[in-house]
């Protein structure tokens, strides 16, 4: 597949890029997409929540009053979960919710998303370029010349560039990322992907050569 490069004023530069068939023309495997998106989810989880136990609720286990001829009910503690104040019956507790997903089905989610994307039309090579100064301007006049300013933009850069992640960090639909660090769940949130002409060396480079 050969995709036109556009300049920074949204013309066409003249020159194509070559995607690899292996990592941008395969036929998405839903599944692994799936997966890989639900284990993203589940590690950005922090799993720190927490309620009190009656063994830990704040009270004396002194029981209250006498066990008969009261006309009252039974009660052993203050700290009962049958009492305002008292702990909590089957409370979430701290727990680890991450997700390791093997290896081979990273790569295979990555390249679905990749090829996926492809399939709709929905990737735009850019020349590599670097703003002078971080402005927010700067790159909403690169999505208007794009016709892409009303979209949800990954603009996926070959290495860390500071002009460009910080021109596009205020805006809410775009997101600015290395090329080889973007995930299965990035590629597919956004509407359109935006490609440096380097970045696209660099997510083949990404891949090692593995299947």
């Amino acid at each position: 597949m050969e995709l036109e490069v556009y300049r920074k004023d949204g013309t066409m530069s003249g020159a194509k890029v070559t995607l690899s068939t292996s990592i941008f023309e395969i036929e998405p495997h839903e599944h692994s997409m799936y997966e890989a998106v639900k284990a993203f989810l589940a590690n950005q989880r922090q799993g720190t929540h927490k309620t009190k136990t009656r063994g830990e609720v704040a009270g004396a286990g002194k029981k209250l009053w006498k066990q008969k001829k009261t006309g009252r009910a039974r009660i052993g503690s203050v700290r009962s979960p049958l009492w305002k104040g008292g702990g909590t019956i089957f409370g979430p507790q701290p727990r680890d919710y991450s997700i390791e997903l093997p290896v081979k089905v990273k790569r295979l989610a990555r390249k679905s998303a990749l090829s996926l994307k492809a399939k709709e039309s929905n990737i735009r090579i850019v020349e590599d370029f670097s703003f002078d100064k971080a402005k927010t301007k700067n790159m909403t006049q690169l999505l208007k010349a794009l016709n892409l300013d009303t979209k949800k933009i990954l603009f996926l850069t070959p290495k860390t560039d500071e002009s460009i992640y910080l021109s596009g960090r205020n805006i809410p639909r775009v997101r600015v990322e290395e090329a080889q660090k973007a995930t299965t769940y990035e590629i597919l949130k956004s509407d359109v992907l935006i490609l440096q002409q380097s970045a696209v060396a660099a997510i083949e480079k990404s891949f090692g050569g593995v299947k």
